[in-house]
């Protein structure tokens, strides 16, 4: 009991009969899971672990990742439920990391997933996003990217609209010149484009202190 309370699976060596002893099996933690799971709350993401273990060993694990919410000896048909009754909850975008086989059905049930490259095939076909990296920080930083993805897109359209809503009623009652509005629309493009290129500078975010997690939801 000592042992799974640390997070250890236990194996009983026996022959004949007659017990031998006892194996601990334990998987190494990441030094960047801790910091990932930091980065998610921090980002307003609410973190729920979902384990096939025993609940001494998932309740250790999720304690050294820094996860409060967690699920043990879930079976892979009730990890695909949990996450539907999480969608049920309006407004919410509910999400998935997974690698193994059992996570396939919970991959394909959520509004977004993510697959570790060195998952399995099934998990890596359910999976929207394969991560190429086997470290949770590669999550936070794909929402952290496509957040800032959607961010340039608003700006775009802002851009775009903008120079029609002002250019064309101008042009219409004849007080707008053709070259300058020729120039206008060219300028319209490069400021787009130009907009679009600065996600080039985006860089991976500093995990920052928890905050109260709304909005979102993700099971690993």
């Amino acid at each position: 009991a000592a042992l799974q309370q640390q997070g250890k699976s236990l194996i009983v060596v026996a022959r004949n009969g007659v017990a031998l002893g006892t194996i601990a099996l334990a998987d190494r933690l990441r030094d960047s899971s801790r910091r990932a799971i930091v980065q998610l709350r921090g980002m307003g993401i609410r973190v729920v672990m979902l384990s096939g273990d025993n609940h001494a060993t998932a309740q250790a694990i999720a304690a050294e990742a820094g996860i409060a919410d967690f699920r043990a000896e879930v079976m892979p048909q009730d990890k695909a439920a949990l996450i539907h009754t999480l969608k049920l909850r309006p407004d919410d975008i509910v999400g998935m990391v997974g690698d193994g086989i059992n996570d396939a059905p919970a991959l394909a049930a959520a509004d977004v997933s993510f697959a570790m490259k060195s998952g399995s095939d099934i998990a890596l076909e359910a999976a929207d996003i394969t991560l190429m990296h086997n470290d949770l920080m590669s999550v936070a930083d794909a929402i952290s990217l496509s957040r800032a993805t959607l961010r340039k897109i608003r700006q775009n359209l802002f851009f775009a609209f903008a120079y029609n809503v002002l250019g064309i009623p101008l042009a219409v009652m004849g007080l707008l010149n053709p070259v300058i509005a020729g120039a206008a629309m060219a300028m319209s493009s490069v400021s787009v484009v130009s907009n679009a290129l600065l996600l080039k500078r985006w860089q991976p975010a500093v995990p920052t202190s928890a905050t109260e997690a709304s909005g979102s939801n993700l099971a690993a």
